[in-house]
Formats: structure tokens, C-alpha cells, sequence
């Protein structure tokens, strides 16, 4: 069974949106502190994964920077298995990319049930958001950047239920990011939690 973790660029106020500053967003470019560190957890990360999965415009975002580039970390990205849930992608030019297409809760469920280890969703704000209502995420690392933007796409917005988490692992990267690690917390050991 596989394990799904979302890994988001994030600002303390919870906005997900622009951190490269090319969406034309007033706020946006404010990925811009501890590169190198930020660059690291981004290969191990890579390494570590089993697949991608991505929303279509980080697909498309991504598929237009890294089948150029070299380098061990281009390698990793450009042989691993992508896989991009979009009703519109037909041709996807990225190696080793597969379209999802249907309904996204049973094509991600199946997905799960077929591969094994983690599959990494990279940004997809819209994709996380429809995966955390379904219970189908199981780790969340959020690269914590010390600026508040007040205004801006977050990361989560209204939910029908709430969602509890475990911190696992808390690290800090460089001299101004917080990469932190949370698990999320079924039902089940809720339950089993407040019996002890």
C-alpha cells in the first residue's frame, strides 16, 4: 500500500500561492530564502519517493523546467514515475508521466493500492485540498518560510470535518526555514487514544 505525503512550500499565514513569484501574484516570490537547504530536502525527498503526484498546472509547471536539466536531481525527477490528474492533459510530455483521468478519490485510492512506498504530491493546492476531505493523505511536510502575505491561495480552506495530525519530525533549515513534519490521525487511533 502505498503512502501518500503532500510537501508544500508554505508562509507561516498558510498561503501556498506563487513562491517563485511567475504567476504574477502580488505577493508572490517569496521562496527566496535558504536555497541550498530548500534544494537539499527537495533531492532527498526525490530520492525517497516511489512516484509523483501532481496536479496539472504543477505538472505542467515542473514538466517545462526539469526535462532540460542535469544533474543527479534532474535524473531522479525525469525517470521517476509521474502521475497527473487532469480532465484536459491528453499528451503528457514529461517521461514517464501517466494522466489520471475520472474521478479523482477512486483514481488516487487505486493508485495507492497499486504501488507501495511514497507518492510525493508536490504543490497541487486544489489536488491536496480534494485528497485531505477524501482521508486519502498520510503525511504532510511543510516548509515553514518566515513571512506573512495576508492575502493569497492557502493551503487549506473550509472542510466538512476536521482533520487531526501527529508532529513526527521538526528540523530546521538553514538560519530561517522550519520543515515540518506531521502524520495524520485516523479515526481509529483517535479512538483507540482515548480508551488509554
Amino acid at each position: 500500500m502505498g503512502k501518500i505525503v503532500v510537501s508544500q512550500n508554505i508562509t507561516l499565514d498558510g498561503v501556498v500561492q506563487d513562491p517563485t513569484g511567475e504567476e504574477g501574484f502580488r505577493h508572490g516570490g517569496w521562496l527566496d530564502r535558504d536555497r541550498e537547504g530548500w534544494a537539499k530536502v527537495g533531492f532527498d525527498e526525490a530520492l525517497g519517493a516511489d512516484a509523483f503526484l501532481l496536479g496539472r498546472r504543477s505538472y505542467e509547471f515542473l514538466a517545462a523546467r526539469w526535462p532540460s536539466r542535469t544533474g543527479e536531481w534532474a535524473d531522479r525527477l525525469n525517470s521517476m514515475p509521474k502521475y497527473v490528474v487532469s480532465s484536459t492533459l491528453v499528451d503528457p510530455a514529461w517521461n514517464n508521466s501517466t494522466v489520471l483521468t475520472g474521478d479523482v478519490v477512486n483514481e488516487v485510492s487505486k493508485l495507492k493500492k497499486e504501488l507501495g512506498g511514497e507518492i510525493v504530491v508536490a504543490a497541487s493546492g486544489h489536488l491536496v485540498r480534494t485528497l485531505m476531505e477524501h482521508d486519502l493523505v498520510d503525511e504532510l511536510r511543510l516548509m515553514v518560510y518566515p513571512v506573512v502575505l495576508g492575502a493569497g491561495d492557502r493551503l487549506f480552506g473550509e472542510t466538512s470535518d476536521k482533520t487531526c495530525m501527529r508532529l513526527v519530525d521538526t528540523r530546521t533549515i538553514g538560519d530561517s526555514l522550519a520543515l515540518l513534519t506531521y502524520e495524520i490521525v485516523r479515526d481509529a487511533e483517535l479512538a483507540a487514544g482515548s480508551k488509554q
